[in-house]
């Protein structure tokens, strides 16, 4: 009598291989492949980007803590150095929270223009799909009764989905480069709202390729917050020194309103786009 022999699992339902070192460029592709077949389905062509920190609070939510700090340093007999430094960054978030109101109101522009463009989903609110300026794109998007894009990424802390993404929009990234693709593959514009490093990353990033040329497609880049950018990056010591040319400063534009900013970003990709069936 023969022996049975037990059936072998097919090596694309293997989850220890699946996850070894030696499917990582299976994994990768499959960061490329599966989004966009969702974009497909989901008939996004493309999109306005909105990056920015991810620790900016909404006003509510900072005039909230500082109420609270501000309860507890009342509270002591002494008021040590580190209640007064808690005091100072309560007062900071909230003096940054008109970011995340500004975000939710250009988002909210955005969205309603550009559903007036023929009933087409064009010009979609795209963000990082975390909390902080990213939830208030997202937000800001629903408000118009509009659907969003939210491109997640897998991070020990910080990130996690905000509850304004619809599903089938709501992309989970394990690989910064894939993530980073699908900004800029899809993208007509970026705004790019106050920030730490991965905001300067994807924005020196952004720059780069277009400094080069590597991004054929026209691409309005707005730098929200004229105050903030200017501190944290001299663009003049950079000319001044020849690092980069007077006209790369070109590259990007200011805005410091929501009402600004939608301005300038309407007429640009009405600009650029000529041909997009415009019902304005």
């Amino acid at each position: 009598m023969a022996k049975k022999v037990m059936k072998v699992e097919k090596a694309y339902k293997n989850l220890e291989f699946l996850n070894s070192p030696d499917a990582r460029i299976l994994r990768i592709l499959s960061e490329f492949l599966e989004p966009a077949r969702r974009f497909r389905k989901e008939k996004i062509k493309d999109t306005i980007v909105f990056f920015g920190s991810a620790r900016v609070k909404s006003k509510e939510e900072a005039t909230n803590a500082l109420r609270e700090v501000e309860k507890q340093v009342k509270n002591r007999k002494n008021s040590d150095q580190k209640a007064q430094q808690k005091l100072k960054d309560a007062k900071t978030d909230l003096k940054m929270s008109r970011y995340y109101e500004d975000a939710v109101e250009l988002a909210r522009q955005l969205t309603a223009w550009s559903g007036k463009i023929d009933h087409q989903q064009r010009f979609v609110v795209c963000s990082g799909g975390g909390p902080g300026i990213m939830e208030a794109a997202n937000r800001g998007a629903v408000l118009a009764k509009g659907r969003s894009v939210g491109l997640n990424i897998s991070l020990p802390f910080e990130q996690y989905p905000n509850p304004y993404i619809p599903p089938e929009l709501n992309f989970e990234f394990h690989y910064f480069f894939m993530r980073k693709f699908w900004f800029v593959y899809l993208a007509k514009a970026l705004v790019m709202f106050p920030g730490g490093f991965g905001t300067l990353d994807e924005l020196m990033e952004v720059l780069t390729l277009l400094q080069t040329s590597k991004v054929k497609k026209k691409m309005t880049v707005v730098l929200y917050g004229r105050e903030y950018w200017n501190q944290v990056l001299n663009w003049q010591a950079m000319i001044d020194h020849r690092v980069i040319s007077p006209e790369d400063a070109e590259l990007f534009s200011f805005a410091d309103t929501p009402d600004e900013a939608f301005r300038y970003l309407t007429k640009e990709l009405k600009k650029n786009y000529p041909n997009e069936g415009w019902k304005l």
